[in-house]
């Protein structure tokens, strides 16, 4: 049947145009700063479990996400897909820091936690992090819609990026963190669709068998199972440095907290295996020279590549509104850098666009590169999580902290030049076997720097009585 159906060159930005007319009707205009920037709606209230839910599935499913775990199913095989959907993990590390941070603690924010334990140095140092991870997220979706439309440097790429930032620009500019929420749960009802068709396809060819899956086999030196094992590593922290996932964390009781962030890990790695299985399926079938999307082609057909490439404008669009809403809370309401009101968050949004742009334009075009070097920048945090967080010590000394993030950061700063060929320091081993020493040195230095400040002194006293907040 979709092999007598052919979408026309006009179809996917069709569908673009439609998406962005759908966002725009379910974009509120924010009356508030409550409903910018708090999601509230125009009564006051928080969201509910199934929308938070959704929310934070379709915002950590995005385009770069989804098109990262099949280029890693193609290349490395099951191992690729499952090391890339561990990171899923994150929501249930992510939902106990939440829960620490929030309820046993009692802050609203991490900046407020980190200068209680480090002082101003600690909130900088964590700002500048997750700012890089934020403009990071806004480069990454829009270059996969400009990869969709054209070669780099065509025309029709510039249009595409150029349109497709502007309209999403738009509509998140009109109602903010709450407009986020409502276009998040349409647009991840319309993805999920989307996959259901693109898997019972597959089924339906009979493409889905042991050989395919398994196509590649389990060996510890290939880089499947040893990404797998930065992920396990990284994961720690990894949803501490995202503010999308944590300001999530911070709209609802605590009920419907945990349970939306329980039920976002299953959704969203199930979402991530099943979109990499294609990936996985066409490299068992690749042919010497052929790209992922040319074999899925010929195995599928032009109508299913199609939904392939609707499945990730969709998801591009979903996270990028998040990610600017983001932004302007985090400059606005945590950094504390101007007051939060509607105008000035609106600029933010502007400013962060551009500075997307910028990285599309002028950037390096390795996508898993982003979240590499995130990563392991935000790995400094995991001594933060086990020994301040989760341990409840407050005698950690500054010096220990900012030990943990040069380190972090250094090793961050070395994976990137040694992925990206402009150093050879680690030799010719493969670059995830590089991430997988680096994310260790930081995570084990980092532990060590804490556990030595214990033992050396008294940290910064906290000035201020945390209160638990109510259940």
């Amino acid at each position: 049947m979709f092999s007598e159906l052919t979408p026309s060159d006009t179809t996917l930005p069709v569908l673009v145009i439609g998406l962005a007319v759908l966002s725009v009707l379910l974009s509120p205009k924010a009356r508030n700063s409550d409903m910018f920037f708090a999601g509230q709606n125009a009564l006051g209230r928080q969201p509910t479990l199934w929308t938070l839910t959704l929310s934070q599935v379709t915002t950590w499913i995005f385009a770069r996400s989804l098109l990262n775990a099949a280029i890693l199913g193609y290349f490395y095989g099951v191992w690729g897909t499952l090391a890339y959907a561990a990171y899923y993990l994150s929501f249930l590390t992510g939902g106990a820091i939440i829960d620490s941070l929030r309820f046993r603690h009692g802050y609203h924010n991490i900046q407020s936690f980190l200068e209680d334990r480090f002082g101003k140095a600690g909130t900088h140092c964590y700002n500048l992090v997750i700012a890089l991870r934020l403009i990071s997220e806004v480069f990454a979706n829009i270059l996969v819609i400009g990869i969709l439309f054209g070669a780099a440097g065509t025309s029709e790429y510039i249009w595409a990026v150029s349109l497709f930032a502007g309209i999403t620009l738009l509509y998140s500019m009109l109602g903010g963190l709450h407009a986020s929420l409502r276009t998040d749960v349409a647009q991840m009802l319309i993805f999920l669709a989307v996959l259901a068709v693109l898997v019972a396809l597959v089924f339906t060819e009979g493409l889905v068998t042991t050989d395919n899956v398994l196509f590649k086999p389990f060996e510890w030196s290939e880089p499947g199972p040893v990404l797998l094992a930065v992920a396990l590593l990284q994961v720690w922290s990894y949803p501490m440095h995202d503010p999308v996932m944590m300001d999530r964390g911070f709209l609802a009781d605590r009920q419907t907290t945990r349970r939306s962030f329980m039920n976002a890990a299953w959704i969203s790695g199930l979402c991530i295996l099943l979109f990499g299985g294609l990936g996985i399926i066409a490299g068992a079938q690749a042919m010497s020279g052929e790209d992922m999307n040319a074999v899925l082609l010929r195995l599928l057909g032009e109508w299913p590549m199609f939904l392939f490439n609707a499945a990730l404008v969709i998801s591009a669009m979903s996270t990028l509104d998040s990610t600017l809403s983001s932004s302007a809370k985090l400059v606005a309401v945590d950094m504390q850098a101007m007051p939060a009101s509607l105008a000035n968050g609106r600029l933010v949004m502007v400013l962060f666009m551009l500075l997307g742009l910028a990285f599309v334009f002028w950037g390096n075009k390795d996508l898993f590169s982003a979240v590499a070097v995130s990563g392991t920048a935000s790995m400094y945090l995991a001594p933060v999580i086990f020994f301040c967080l989760w341990g409840g010590r407050t005698d950690i000394p500054l010096w220990s902290y900012l030990s943990a993030f040069f380190l972090a950061v250094g090793g961050a700063i070395l994976y990137f030049t040694e992925s990206s060929a402009y150093s050879s320091l680690m030799g010719d081993m493969h670059k995830y076997t590089k991430l997988f020493f680096i994310s260790l040195t930081v995570l084990v230095g980092g532990c060590l720097a804490f556990a030595i400040g214990l033992m050396g002194g008294k940290g910064r006293q906290i000035q201020r009585s945390a209160v638990a907040a109510p259940l």
